[in-house]
């Protein structure tokens, strides 16, 4: 496999990185997570104008005709600088649907208004009873004439509360935990029956509780085909654990390098605690562990440009190894710097919420294990 990047690819990481060194240090991310907005508008409107809001779409879409490659990249350096705007959710999730499963009066009615970041929008993946299982779905839509009415309730809206489109799955046929009898709606979030309670999480990312009481939608809001939306949602819900994967690596070498630093700095007993050989056998491990998930990020993200048949067994792969190695790095870095480690002023307690966020985020080690090894058997 090459694993080297094109020059674009180059370059789009590295104006990334420059905007997260100069634009978004620690300070002004900590403002906008203190502040009573879920996410600042004026950042976005940035990342639209820088392009970054485009990437993933294609040309044909009014996007730059980027894929996992430069998914990867941009979330790696999201992961680094703790970035707390909706990327993940209005252009993985929420964008991913349409890109995928939109018609050309959808994509160029809310796609547009997306990549332009003049729609907030969110996808409705999760409901109380699930779990990790996004085929388990006990909201219900029912037909109506031309109409559907909605009833149920979702979980952990990522930019649930800020989103004005809501893309919600729901059970049009079959059984609750069925993959077939799924159909994906498109819902105004101002919609008659809809009820919803924001809140920001641990790591200071905004989601939203969704209730939907007899709320009703035209045809005009199903998004695909009727019944036949669970590999739509599978297929954006792998774009999307990739996506955070890479986010977590970011994270990871975050918290490696400013404990590494910090150990060079930190004087115990008249000399730099990094002397310590045990302590620089932890922090080769935290390496390790860094070195092994980048290279198996890169490996997933390949077989996803491939479209190989394994490619969602490396998904779960991946996703274990962050879970398992992420909580190593995490864990070590925390107790490296001490009770400072733990508090709200310093950036490593912040990124250890993150990173733990992500561990459970679109299912945990224990369950991509599990799923790793019913993929690999078939």
């Amino acid at each position: 496999m090459d694993f080297s990047l094109t020059e674009e690819q180059t370059m789009l990481a590295d104006s990334v990185s420059r905007f997260i060194a100069n634009d978004y240090d620690f300070d002004r991310r900590m403002k906008i997570a203190e502040s009573n907005e879920d996410f600042s508008q004026e950042l976005w409107q940035t990342y639209a104008e820088l392009g970054w809001t485009a990437m993933l779409f294609s040309e044909e879409d009014g996007g730059l005709g980027g894929g996992p490659i430069e998914l990867m990249l941009m979330m790696e350096q999201f992961g680094r600088g703790l970035v707390v705007e909706p990327f993940l959710a209005n252009i993985v999730l929420a964008g991913g649907v349409l890109r995928r499963a939109g018609s050309k009066q959808q994509k160029t009615g809310w796609l547009s208004e997306i990549i332009a970041g003049t729609l907030q929008a969110a996808l409705s993946f999760s409901e109380p009873q699930a779990r990790f299982d996004i085929f388990d779905i006990a909201t219900t839509a029912t037909r109506d004439g031309d109409s559907f009415v909605l009833n149920g309730q979702k979980s952990y809206v990522i930019n649930g509360g800020s989103a004005e489109l809501i893309i919600v799955p729901a059970r049009t046929s079959g059984e609750q935990a069925d993959t077939s009898g799924i159909t994906l709606f498109a819902i105004s979030a101002d919609v008659g029956g809809l009820t919803r309670k924001s809140y920001k999480c641990v790591d200071a990312h905004a989601a939203a509780e969704i209730k939907l009481d007899d709320v009703r939608v035209s045809a005009a809001s199903i998004i695909g085909v009727v019944d036949e939306g669970y590999a739509t949602l599978q297929a954006v819900i792998d774009e999307a654990t990739l996506a955070v994967c890479a986010e977590a690596l970011g994270i990871m070498r975050a918290m490696h390098d400013k404990t590494v630093d910090y150990s060079k700095n930190r004087m115990q007993f008249g000399v730099p605690i990094g002397s310590f050989q045990a302590l620089q056998h932890r922090m080769v491990d935290t390496l390790v562990a860094c070195e092994q998930t980048q290279s198996l990020l890169l490996w997933t993200a390949l077989l996803n440009i491939e479209g190989s048949a394994d490619a969602r067994a490396a998904i779960s792969a991946l996703k274990y190894q962050i879970g398992t190695a992420g909580r190593l790095v995490a864990q070590e870095a925390v107790q490296i710097h001490g009770a400072m480690g733990v508090t709200w002023e310093l950036d490593i307690a912040h990124y250890f919420k993150r990173l733990s966020a992500i561990e459970v985020l679109f299912g945990n080690a224990d369950y991509h294990l599990d799923r790793f090894v019913d993929l690999s058997a078939t």
